[in-house]
């Protein structure tokens, strides 16, 4: 699946806020570089970057955001 395709996925979910998104984002990334454990697949994961696997966990709907249900 292409980036925009992912982006615009995860903005649906977060109401097509981006500041909610690039926030989610960001705390997501920063957890994940911390050691927190990727929700993806480790096959998935392997060349990503982090900010790139919290995008993608928000748009697959693995990694759901406080205020927003899941659609």
């Amino acid at each position: 699946m292409r980036l925009e395709e992912i982006l615009a996925q995860a903005l649906k979910r977060v109401g097509n806020d981006r500041y909610i998104l690039s926030v989610a984002v960001g705390q997501r990334a920063d957890d994940l570089s911390k050691g927190a454990k990727p929700l993806l697949e480790n096959n998935e994961t392997k060349n990503m970057k982090y900010t790139d696997i919290a995008i993608k966990e928000i748009a697959s709907g693995l990694l759901l955001i406080d205020g927003f249900e899941e659609n």
